[in-house]
């Protein structure tokens, strides 16, 4: 296999059948509007910050240094619960030990492209995966084809589509998938760590989409099948399936259940039967890389096939079409999208 610049997400199937109907996006940042759900657990004698702000054409990290800049924190210091895009406008929260900077100064001294809305203080810092909620208004310009058979896809949406994870968590033209083999084929501890994650979770994200390519190919990425890892909505809890999959037919059509799929590592048990066959069949195919997320010790986890966008509407000005919906933590509204229509996308992803 060449590991040449690629897109690491053309090759995947769509559940719908792949659409006619196209549009523009991200041609302004105002396309791409995100805005972050978090509970925060105020204290009035806490002792850090957590700081919500509203960044645009600016990524998590870019945004994380000018805080980090002003302040007399470290990097380390620094907790955000996920990564934003830089081709977008969203609001953001960041946390930094409370004797780090007086947030009514900091106001004024933030670059172009990010601005404090509030402020407020907390027991702790914030922890990465600690994201309730991501609220997404998205708009597709100037959309061409036919409306009949977007608007049947419309309906579908809300019935789930498949999880895969985006290009962006790939890098521009996958190459954090290419620097993620390069790095199990020498010594790991050689990257910094930031990095080391973000390559890491690439070739991660690079197998599960595999193994949820290969079940929409069967048709069963919406089915529990024998042997199956059920994991529970909205959460990373799951439980091998040991009933009759009927007798769990009711959860899983009210969306309280889903199918997984594989985050590699080592485990002490994971799925069985039929479930376990394809997934090995479909590993086997990128053993290097899945022998050496093992080798890592990076614990096994496990993520729902499909993904429900909630609060789901929709609107048309004239030729645009607007979006509005919300995705739980760790998931892409471009596998959202992608079902919907082709795009074409005027600002190179992060």
């Amino acid at each position: 296999m060449s590991h040449a610049a690629i897109d690491p997400i053309a090759h995947l199937p769509y559940a719908l059948g792949q659409p006619t109907a196209s549009a523009r996006f991200r041609v302004q940042p105002e396309d791409f509007l995100v805005d972050e759900q978090l509970e925060v657990p105020e204290h009035p004698t806490g002792a850090h910050w957590w700081l919500r702000l509203r960044k645009t054409g600016m990524n998590t990290r870019d945004a994380g240094r000018a805080l980090v800049g002003l302040s007399s924190a470290r990097m380390r210091q620094l907790g955000y619960a996920g990564l934003k895009d830089r081709h977008a406008i969203t609001t953001q929260w960041f946390s930094l030990p409370l004797e780090c900077l007086d947030p009514e100064r900091l106001a004024p001294q933030l670059p172009a492209g990010l601005e404090l809305l509030e402020w407020k203080r907390a027991r702790h810092a914030i922890r990465r995966g600690g994201l309730r909620a991501n609220h997404f208004t998205l708009r597709l310009r100037s959309v061409r084809g036919d409306r009949e058979a977007l608007a049947q896809r419309l309906a579908q949406i809300t019935a789930g589509v498949p999880n895969y994870f985006g290009a962006q968590r790939f890098g521009h033209g996958g190459n954090n998938l290419a620097r993620a083999r390069t790095l199990l084929a020498t010594d790991p501890r050689a990257t910094p760590r930031f990095e080391r994650g973000l390559y890491l979770s690439a070739a991660r994200a690079w197998l599960f989409n595999a193994v949820l390519a290969e079940r929409v190919r069967r048709g069963n990425w919406q089915q529990l099948i024998p042997g199956e890892a059920v994991i529970l909505h909205g959460s990373r809890s799951w439980f091998p399936l040991e009933e009759p999959a009927a007798a769990l037919e009711q959860r899983l059509q009210s969306f309280d259940i889903h199918p997984s799929g594989p985050l590699v590592g080592t485990r002490e048990r994971g799925p069985e039967g039929a479930c376990l066959a394809l997934e090995q069949q479909v590993l086997s195919a990128e053993q290097a890389l899945a022998e050496g997320l093992c080798a890592l010790r990076m614990r096994a986890e496990r993520r729902a096939l499909r993904l429900i966008p909630e609060q789901f509407e929709f609107a048309w000005s004239e030729d645009d079409l607007e979006l509005r919906f919300a995705l739980p933590s760790g998931t892409f509204a471009t596998a959202v999208l992608r079902e919907l229509m082709q795009l074409e996308q005027t600002s190179r992803r992060d």
